[in-house]
């Protein structure tokens, strides 16, 4: 029996401090983001393209439209973010900064607040940059990581390591190759372990270099770097970065490219600022 007071596991309610704190971080956070030169956006509830964000496409909470065409649910904003301002909107209006305020949904009954900014061709250190603003203006307390989608990629086609094994950091089956470099990869933790690369092949030395030249340019007191760290978004490609406490994921953003756009951005997860301020 479902009692009147109840509601879906994993939806939200916010009421008194709690809602009064989150339109507050909302206020806060649009109006930073609107003097960074970012303009508003707010996609529809519904869309056609959500499978392209995810490569579980089982977290996708399906319906069909009036012409019996399958539609989702809203559960990522940057695919449709992407396609909206690109395809739509790209021929009136050449604004490539935008940000958006907005939940987003899976299956069965998840939901979840996000604060987002996206820059179609974009610099990735800029939006790195945007992100410690915002999470700064909160007054969150934070580690940086860094890591690199491309690593991941480059083990599997060139050194014959398996992708599941990186994502879900299965370290016996990962250390258990015959690459002697690959101990020292997995260990690297810090800005001072990318400094001498010399061991690495050519091609992963190729990208912890761009890992370095971020970190480099960031300014926080508590960066970690960690190559084999993989995003669950599918659309990113090369860098990322998430911003975290013990097991509080604040944030996540990164390099992308989305029907031939290349774009940076990040999502903050709303809900999990206000549990922390709570």
């Amino acid at each position: 029996m479902i009692l009147e007071h109840e509601i879906p596991s994993k939806s939200k309610l916010y009421f008194g401090k709690s809602a009064k704190l989150k339109r507050e971080i909302e206020s806060s956070s649009a109006n930073l983001l609107e003097s960074l030169g970012f303009s508003e956006i707010t996609t529809p509830l519904f869309s056609y393209h959500q499978q392209e964000s995810f490569s579980n496409t089982k977290k996708l909470i399906r319906l069909n439209d009036a012409d019996n065409s399958e539609v989702s649910l809203r559960a990522d904003s940057t695919v449709d973010v992407v396609r909206i301002v690109t395809n739509r909107l790209g021929r009136s209006n050449n604004n490539k900064k935008w940000f958006y305020i907005q939940p987003v949904y899976s299956y069965p009954t998840k939901e979840q607040y996000q604060i987002g900014a996206e820059a179609i061709d974009g610099s990735l250190e800029d939006i790195a940059k945007v992100s410690l603003l915002l999470l700064d203006s909160l007054d969150i307390e934070f580690t940086f990581q860094i890591a690199n989608m491309a690593i991941a990629e480059i083990l599997v086609k060139s050194y014959n390591f398996e992708l599941e094994d990186i994502k879900n950091i299965k370290l016996d089956k990962i250390l258990n190759s015959k690459y002697s470099w690959i101990k020292n990869l997995v260990a690297i933790d810090s800005i001072d372990d990318l400094e001498d690369l010399s061991i690495y092949p050519q091609d992963i030395q190729e990208q912890l270099k761009k890992m370095h030249n971020l970190a480099s340019k960031i300014e926080h007191k508590d960066i970690v770097i960690s190559p084999l760290f993989y995003a669950p978004m599918r659309y990113y490609d090369s860098l990322v970065f998430r911003a975290f406490s013990k097991n509080e994921l604040f944030l996540i953003g990164g390099n992308y490219t989305i029907k031939g756009v290349n774009g940076a951005g990040f999502a903050l997860y709303t809900d999990t600022v206000i549990a922390k301020k709570i």
